[in-house]
């Protein structure tokens, strides 16, 4: 009886290769099948829904998206709604918000007081103003607000706005260049900055642009610029635009502005943001219901 024959160093090689990879796929598909419900579930809504919309800019010069989030329970009749614009960071999109399930979790805890939410597409830095490339702010102002408020029956005197990073920025111009038009005013850790130098690059076209965007030079020449409506602003102990929120603060104050502002521990990113949705919508909500 012949022995049987020993395997090659090759054939070793290829077998131990062979066994490995299988180790591999096999840890692989056991990943995915414990993380695909996790990654991969739909947001959990909570009762809203979710309503695409597209805007033909001109003021841009092409079609952007807007989300806009109807709560399950809206309280007011067709032409009375209270209506929250929500701006976002750089680099985000319409869809950044309604893939957060903090934002669905805090909407849903405002019951029939809940707003309106609609977050409309800002480009990757195009920081919400007018210039060069578009005119982001006149987008926002009579293309965005006038299309959601006819589709969803707002009342125009009851619209507030808000935005995080960029959008933070974004949402204190805008209010800052149409005094009076909005109920409430938030920005979460907003992007700011005390001269024109010191800026991202491609948040302004140079320092003319800058200077007619200057939000904390715009408090620091009038701290009752904002018209006496309720401010909102809030950023991380460890986020890198800190001293400028805080300049920003410190003008306000300075005429004693309706100012809410808040430090909290956290950073410059959508962990800090997702454990503070619920007290950003819970402002606007109270805002918006006192605002006639």
């Amino acid at each position: 009886m012949s022995r049987p024959r020993r395997p090659t160093p090759r054939q070793i090689r290829r077998r131990r290769r062979t066994a490995i990879g299988a180790i591999v796929l096999l840890a692989v598909v056991t990943a995915y099948l414990v993380l695909a419900p996790v990654v991969f579930a739909p947001v959990d809504e909570q009762g809203a829904r979710v309503v695409h919309l597209t805007v033909h800019s001109s003021a841009v010069g092409e079609d952007l998206g807007v989300n806009v989030v109807v709560p399950a329970k809206l309280g007011e009749e067709r032409g009375s709604r209270p209506l929250l614009v929500f701006l976002h960071g750089r680099g985000g999109s319409d869809a950044t918000f309604v893939e957060d399930e903090a934002v669905f979790s805090g909407l849903a805890r405002l019951g029939s007081h809940a707003p309106i939410l609609a977050f409309p597409d800002g480009g990757d830095h195009g920081y919400w103003h007018d210039r060069a490339e578009g005119d982001w702010g006149r987008y926002v102002m009579r293309e965005v607000i006038p299309k959601v408020s006819s589709r969803f029956g707002v009342d125009p005197h009851r619209i507030a706005i808000g935005g995080i990073s960029m959008g933070g920025f974004g949402a204190y111009d805008l209010a800052l260049l149409h005094p009076g038009r909005f109920c409430a005013v938030g920005g979460h850790s907003p992007a700011l900055w005390f001269e024109g130098g010191e800026t991202a690059p491609g948040a302004f076209d140079d320092a003319r642009d800058f200077n007619r965007n200057d939000v904390v030079g715009m408090v620091r020449d009038d701290p009752g610029a904002f018209g006496g409506v309720p401010v909102w602003n809030d950023y991380g102990a460890e986020d890198p635009f800190r001293a400028y929120d805080e300049g920003f603060d410190a003008a306000l104050r300075a005429d004693g502005a309706h100012l809410s502002a808040h430090s909290w521990p956290g950073g410059h990113n959508s962990s800090y943001w997702d454990r503070h949705w619920a007290a950003y919508l819970r402002f606007y909500a109270n805002a918006l219901a006192h605002c006639r």
